[in-house]
């Protein structure tokens, strides 16, 4: 299993990519698996704040749908529209052509709080 160190990762199992003020989130490759095939991506939050584990969309499996949680307070500027038609890139490349939201992040301390590479490893006992 993957853990790109350069990632901060939460609790809920979104990962975070900060570059400047803008942060790119999508769902770790942790998460993908346990839900199995990835069959619809509904996020409907552009122009929106949301707050810190606030839900900004949800990710729909063949057997279970789940909320997806804001990993740091911002607003979301971007959403990746391939997931609209093909939403297994999630399954296929949950840290690259997968990613879910771009925000504009509130407060970047939000960012610091957030779990690292090892810590994420620990919490999903890899």
């Amino acid at each position: 299993m993957n853990f790109p160190a350069e990632l901060k990762y939460t609790k809920d199992h979104e990962w975070v990519k900060l570059e400047g003020s803008v942060a790119t989130i999508g769902i770790t490759e942790f998460a993908q698996g346990e839900l199995g095939d990835i069959v619809y991506v509904d996020i409907n939050s552009v122009g929106k704040e949301v707050s810190k584990e606030g839900v900004f969309g949800t990710v729909e499996a063949v057997k279970t749908v789940s909320d997806l949680f804001m990993p740091v307070t911002g607003t979301v500027t971007e959403v990746n529209k391939a997931l609209d038609t093909q939403p297994e890139l999630v399954n296929s490349d949950p840290y690259g052509e997968g990613w879910m939201v771009k925000i504009t992040v509130a407060d970047a301390a939000d960012v610091a709080g957030l779990l690292s590479a090892d810590d994420y490893k620990g919490l999903v006992g890899a």
